[in-house]
């Protein structure tokens, strides 16, 4: 009890020293800081109040997310001022230069000589000026002397072309001459020292055409549209005697897109005449139509075509032939390596032009007929390496009626005739592989080849005359620099048979023959441009360089090494 009374009183003094205190201290800073009307003294305890719009209402993240970033060291970067101009300054106009069209002048004329009484010229023009137009003309003259007895040749060419480009179509065409002369210089073996080519006469084709077409362009902003083209071909060829062809040709082919799909069809009909068939004044009527039907399937990596070839030979002789015509395309990688395969079919018409394109030296009595190509399956692959390498392989089995092949005439050995084998169901059986291959080794180097491999069994002649078993024609060309230019050929044949003819007197027609080889014969040309200056250029030409003594043709042997060289000016 005595010691609750002593606690009491000691709080109750407390209490009133520490009012004391605090009236004490209240009275002093009055005094010290006098009362006003504007201002005013609050006192009170503090309490920290915010507003809701800044109150932070999530919860801190106390878990430990700190990302530990890799060293980063950018290299010896230069430290290299940054100008920042901000002002700006007038543009300087700069007066547009006086248009002219671009110099793409082609027009040239060229002037050689050379051994072997060689003489050239050659002339080429076109106004190349406007976008939709074109037309120009040329004219060429090669002549040549060899160095046996009438051992000539002499090459013009003649004509002029134009194009005209439409908005829906293109139209061009060609009217020229070609002429070709020659002599039947062929030295058969002499019998009682009597020659069986004693005039040697001369041979003269003179060939003038014309050919006309209308292409459909092709519209980028409808590539389903419908395409188009017609075309026409007329020629007259005659040689130095009575022979004589006329040909006048229409074709065209439609086509029709939709999508992966195509539909569409070739037609042709070629109306066609050769008089001095067999004797002098009879005459040939050997006309073709023919109709191509197809549809096409083609996708991004393959292009399936079916349809069929239907033929109809008319004239003298008739005959109607339908053929399969199918192929597939297919990429295994695209754009580097396709196979390919297909059969087909079809009338290959005889034409007096084109034997004697073949082989000037055919005979006044000359017999034509067709080859018909019963059968053709064919496959191979082929590709691309890049822009650098590109390359194909084929092999075919053909079953041909009518193969037309080259002999020496029994009587004028210098003379050839045309014989024809397979017929009907016994036909000529034709094995053969072809390869081709581009090389661009740089923008300097480009090169190119291709090879032949042919095999035939006959039914009723011993050999397929004159056609060699193997051919190959390789060509290269250097850009040496932006002024030399170099080009070079080689030409590669094996051998091949004739029939040569046993003579047992000048006046007997002989009827026995052996097998004689034409020797196989590798032939290397090559020839250099230099452009002197932008108009002016030299150059030089050099053919059968080995200087190989060989013939295409029993008894007819080709000119040894001759140099060409001369000058060409530009304009």
């Amino acid at each position: 009890m005595k010691l609750n009374k002593v606690f009491k009183r000691s709080t109750i003094l407390t209490l009133l020293l520490s009012a004391g205190f605090g009236a004490y201290a209240q009275k002093r800073d009055t005094v010290d800081r006098p009362v006003t009307l504007d201002s005013f003294d609050i006192v009170r305890d503090y309490r920290p109040i915010l507003a809701d719009a800044v109150k932070i209402r999530r919860s801190p993240d106390m878990a430990n997310k700190r990302e530990y970033m890799p060293k980063l060291n950018y290299g010896n970067v230069q430290d290299k001022k940054l100008d920042i101009n901000t002002g700006l300054s007038a543009l300087q106009v700069m007066e547009t230069p006086f248009s002219k069209i671009g110099d793409y002048k082609s027009n040239y004329i060229k002037f050689g000589a050379g051994n072997f009484n060689t003489i050239l010229g050659e002339a080429y023009f076109a106004v190349e000026d406007y976008e939709d137009i074109r037309f120009g003309g040329f004219a060429k003259h090669l002549s040549q002397k060899g160095s046996l007895e009438d051992q000539k040749f002499s090459k013009q060419e003649v004509g002029i072309f134009g194009r005209r480009i439409f908005p829906m179509f293109t139209v061009d065409g060609v009217i020229g001459y070609n002429g070709f002369g020659t002599r039947f210089y062929g030295i058969p073996t002499t019998v009682d020292n009597v020659s069986l080519n004693p005039s040697r006469e001369a041979q003269r084709f003179n060939d003038i055409y014309f050919t006309g077409e209308l292409t459909s362009n092709f519209d980028p902003e409808n590539e389903d549209a419908l395409s188009y083209s017609v075309k026409a071909d007329a020629y007259t060829y005659n040689d130095k005697y009575e022979a004589r062809e006329s040909s006048i040709a229409l074709s065209g082919y439609l086509n029709k897109r939709y999508r992966a799909f195509n539909a569409g069809a070739n037609l042709s009909l070629d109306y066609n005449t050769i008089k001095g068939v067999n004797t002098p004044d009879a005459k040939l009527n050997n006309s073709v139509a023919n109709i191509n039907p197809y549809i096409r399937f083609k996708g991004e990596n393959y292009n399936i075509t079916l349809g069929a070839n239907i033929v109809s030979e008319f004239g003298d002789s008739s005959r109607f032939n339908v053929f399969p015509e199918a192929e597939i395309d297919f990429a295994l990688a695209p754009g580097y390596f396709y196979i390919f395969g297909g059969v087909t079919g079809g009338v290959e018409k005889g034409s007096f032009r084109d034997f004697t394109r073949l082989n000037p030296y055919l005979g006044s009595n000359f017999n034509i007929q067709n080859t018909i190509e019963r059968m053709n399956i064919y496959g191979g692959i082929k590709g691309n390496a890049g822009a650098t390498f590109g390359y194909k392989v084929k092999g075919f089995y053909r079953k041909v009626e009518g193969l037309a092949m080259f002999v020496n005439n029994a009587t004028t050995p210098f003379n050839f005739d045309l014989v024809y084998d397979g017929n009907g169901d016994d036909a000529v059986k034709h094995v053969g592989i072809e390869g081709e291959i581009n090389v661009r080794l740089s923008a300097l180097v480009n090169l190119g080849g291709r090879l032949n491999i042919d095999q035939y069994t006959m039914v009723n002649q011993e050999e397929a005359w004159h056609m060699p078993k193997m051919r190959l024609a390789a060509n290269a060309r250097f850009n040496i620099s932006e002024k030399l230019f170099i080009d070079a050929e080689a030409l590669f044949h094996g051998n091949s048979y004739a029939k040569e003819y046993t003579y047992l007197d000048a006046t007997t027609v002989p009827t026995d023959y052996k097998k004689a080889t034409v020797a196989s014969f590798f032939d290397l040309s090559a020839g250099a441009e230099y452009k002197a200056t932008k108009q002016l250029g030299i150059f030089v030409k050099a053919n059968n360089m080995l200087n190989t003594e060989y013939s295409r043709y029993l008894y007819y042997p080709k000119l040894g090494f001759n140099i060409l060289g001369g000058v060409n000016f530009s304009f």
